[in-house]
């Protein structure tokens, strides 16, 4: 039985609105209702400032959705804008063209969200280590490396998770070959598995095809809900695959997510290094050791000819870890294995396991690890501290 939009409204309007007046539908708090193989997403309008406050609607909101038939998982997300002299209205919801299957921006304003976030660190529970594979612009191979690198943590012999945290453009399921839809046990909702890889994705919950016009409070929530209530299980290392950039999703993550580190993918050119050093300074100011600095397609050998092309330049990463004190992991050439493969769900590590490529991604994983022993080594030791 498939839900329909009109039948998650009726059941939002028996949900009564902030201070008891009037119910969240009638007070136009509703907006962004999305529906998909059972999963729901919508969120709820709320004055930004009361936001904390009012999470038991958001609660309730999602519990009356769930008892309808045909629904599995129901994910609500408070969004809300302040202004000066403006603490309590709530705004109209903006409409929603149906036929598009897109929310509409979220009426928020997502610097502010990420200022106000506090600087709390709850760890996950049975996840002992989170690691941020980060990169300043994209184009450059993260999702690819942060695959590569969790396969290469599994074949240490380590337990290990991937989390795709790039909202907007989600490469786990592709990268992965995955095209099934996870299933919930009540609002937990149980990773996907791939190779021995447990996986999380917004591109689980969506159509390929489908653009995720959020603004941040709402991808701030999708994320805390798909690291916090997943199923993830006993894991030695979580892969957090970061979107590009220095924005509100990676400030949430360096902020409220005790990371072991963060790896920093670049390709060799300055355009790319200088973005690379914005992401490396961000990680830095909110204390978040930077455990390397991997160089992505580093070199091309033509196939044909064995001619050696440094399409992108060649050292630059390695210039860099050295002008700015970090580890330099390696470099991963630029070939079309590594691409085909990715691209067919097959990522080198797996369907080639005994490859040169191959061998460079188990190799940085080995280093990561020693990386994070190093830093929690560090961080044990008794600090004198003179007054």
């Amino acid at each position: 039985m498939n839900v329909t939009e009109q039948q998650i409204l009726d059941r939002l309007a028996k949900v009564k609105g902030p201070d008891l007046s009037d119910n969240i539908v009638s007070l136009g708090m509703v907006s962004g209702v999305l529906v998909d193989n059972g999963k729901v997403i919508f969120s709820i309008n709320v004055p930004a400032e009361r936001a904390q406050e009012l999470e038991p609607l958001r609660l309730a909101a999602e519990q009356s959705v769930n008892k309808l038939d045909g629904v599995d998982h129901v994910i609500a997300v408070l969004t809300g804008e302040r202004k000066a002299g403006d603490v309590s209205p709530v705004r109209p919801a903006p409409t929603f063209d149906q036929a598009s299957a897109i929310p509409p921006p979220m009426q928020a304003q997502a610097s502010k969200a990420a200022a106000e976030i506090p600087n709390q660190k709850a760890g996950v529970p049975g996840i002992k280590s989170i690691i941020a594979v980060a990169s300043g612009k994209g184009g450059v191979g993260k999702s690819t490396t942060s695959v590569n690198l969790a396969l290469g943590l599994l074949k240490i012999g380590l337990k290990v998770g991937i989390l795709d945290a790039d909202i907007y453009g989600p490469s786990m399921p592709r990268l992965l070959g995955i095209s099934d839809r996870p299933s919930a046990n009540g609002r937990i909702l149980n990773p996907l598995e791939s190779y021995g890889l447990k996986v999380m994705s917004m591109g689980f919950l969506v159509e390929e095809e489908t653009p995720m016009i959020w603004r941040g409070p709402m991808v701030i929530s999708a994320l805390t809900q798909m690291l916090r209530e997943v199923a993830w299980g006993e894991l030695d290392v979580l892969i957090v695959d970061m979107p590009p950039g220095t924005g509100d999703a990676q400030l949430t993550m360096a902020q409220q997510v005790p990371l072991a580190g963060a790896v920093i993918v670049s390709t060799p050119q300055d355009i790319a290094l200088i973005d690379a050093r914005k992401g490396l300074n961000m990680f830095r100011k909110v204390e978040v050791p930077i455990l390397g600095l991997i160089e992505n397609m580093s070199t091309f050998i033509c196939p044909s000819c064995g001619e050696r092309s440094d399409i992108f330049g060649h050292g630059g990463a390695r210039k860099e870890a050295e002008s700015v004190g970090v580890p330099f992991l390696g470099e991963i050439p630029l070939h079309i294995d590594i691409r085909s493969n990715s691209d067919g769900g097959t990522p080198i590590t797996v369907s080639a396991p005994d490859s040169p490529h191959a061998k460079i991604y188990c190799t940085m994983a080995g280093q990561i690890i020693e990386r994070i022993r190093v830093e929690n080594d560090a961080a044990a030791k008794p600090q004198i501290i003179f007054e």
